[in-house]
């Protein structure tokens, strides 16, 4: 069935799934994955390939996500992919999913993944539409319904009222502090791999897990690098016992502006005069500790093909992107941090948005940090930013050095 703007009972039946927006529109199309009902906030991922990197992401956590390519599922699923453990998605929303899954890796079909972890999705709605309007209205709650979540007790159907009523007495994302929810409990170590597997690291990052997808310490650790990544509830005195060479700190998923204790932290870091390396929720940090304000995008940026230009060098590069918030701060200009009458020098922002003029990237003149608000990990591509890490080891070996020569002379 196709979608609809009715809110009268009897648009659907108890065998469609709807999906009711924050502003009242209702789109009804087919189950997919699981059945039941969903809250988040309904957003948009213009990836053509990387679903499963995408359902993966920690910094999905509490959202409904809707993939602006129409054919999902062709590849299926399979056990290498996955950026962490499970799916972390709230609800999944496509408008044509394979029915066929045809890949040498595949281990099984994405709708039986999706419904083997109770993952409640809807398809065969027109996904150009809900997109659009997304895109002019703004991201907002929304919830998807299905089976028994349309029925009341005695058979009769839920009204549109009463599920829009629900959707808006969900939790909205502005404010929502989700680190606890996503970041890992215990410590663990990522040794080097590929050509420096089992030879002594070159350096040794803290990477602090605020939503960590698992390519990340791979990247670090294919350098050369031991990460041990640690849970966002590290103190300073347990970074400190680690002895690293850098801390990094992660994406993740929220409002940046409820991490106070995270910014607290990173403030400690930066003081210790540590080489500093942050992504995505930990560029919005990183912003935070210098001062800068954080800000809610309309509708954020999320996929594998969005334009940055790294100030820098003056290349452009083909990024990959999930993030809804950003931080404010001036482009084309050398600043004093805001932060406590200039406490960390001189700062710039160094890459921005070719899109909207999006704040993607911040350079510390006088303290060893900087970061960016995509993603050059890229599990899924595009590959243009992977010289992120490169220029953090640079960093962390040259601050080293520098030590070393001012202990020994």
């Amino acid at each position: 069935m196709n979608e609809s703007e009715s809110t009268e009972v009897g648009s659907y039946s108890v065998n469609d799934a709807v999906l009711v927006l924050e502003d009242g529109q209702v789109y009804i199309g087919e189950p997919y994955g699981s059945v039941g009902e969903t809250f988040g906030e309904i957003v948009f991922a213009t990836g053509m390939t990387g679903y499963q990197e995408t359902l993966t992401d920690p910094s999905y956590d509490r959202q409904i996500v809707v993939q602006t390519f129409p054919h999902i599922g062709d590849t299926g699923v399979n056990r290498e992919d996955p950026e962490s453990s499970r799916i972390w998605v709230a609800g999944y929303v496509v408008r044509d999913p394979s029915p066929v899954v045809s890949n040498w890796r595949a281990t099984g079909s994405l709708d039986d993944e999706l419904e083997g972890q109770s993952i409640v999705g809807i398809c065969d709605i027109d996904t150009r539409k809900l997109v659009r309007h997304l895109r002019s209205a703004g991201v907002m709650r929304a919830g998807i319904f299905s089976g028994d979540a349309l029925t009341h007790d005695d058979g009769s159907l839920v009204s549109v009222g009463e599920l829009l009523a629900k959707v808006q007495d969900s939790p909205k994302m502005s404010g929502a502090n989700l680190g606890p929810e996503v970041s890992t409990k215990e410590t663990y170590v990522v040794e080097p791999c590929g050509e420096f597997e089992g030879k002594d690291p070159i350096a040794t990052v803290v990477a602090v897990d605020l939503g960590i997808k698992a390519m990340t310490p791979h990247r670090l650790a294919e350098r050369g690098c031991r990460v041990y990544v640690v849970p966002m509830t590290i103190s300073f005195e347990e970074i400190e016992k680690i002895n690293p060479t850098g801390v990094f700190f992660s994406n993740g998923p929220g409002d940046p502006g409820t991490a106070d204790d995270t910014v607290a932290l990173l403030r400690r870091v930066l003081d210790a005069g540590f080489p500093f390396f942050g992504i995505c929720f930990g560029n919005q940090i990183l912003g935070r500790a210098l001062g800068f304000g954080t800000y809610k995008l309309k509708f954020g940026h999320r996929g594998i093909n969005q334009p940055v230009k790294d100030l820098t060098t003056g290349k452009v590069e083909v990024t990959a992107h999930n993030h809804g918030f950003a931080v404010d701060a001036p482009i084309g200009q050398t600043i004093e941090t805001p932060y406590d009458n200039g406490h960390y020098g001189k700062a710039r922002v160094s890459h921005v948005d070719l899109n909207d003029d999006v704040v993607e990237g911040l350079e510390c003149l006088d303290i060893p940090a900087f970061s960016v608000q995509y993603h050059p990990e890229a599990a899924a591509g595009p590959h243009d930013a992977s010289y992120l890490f490169d220029r953090f080891v640079n960093l962390m070996l040259n601050h080293k050095d520098s030590k070393e020569g001012s202990v020994n002379a």
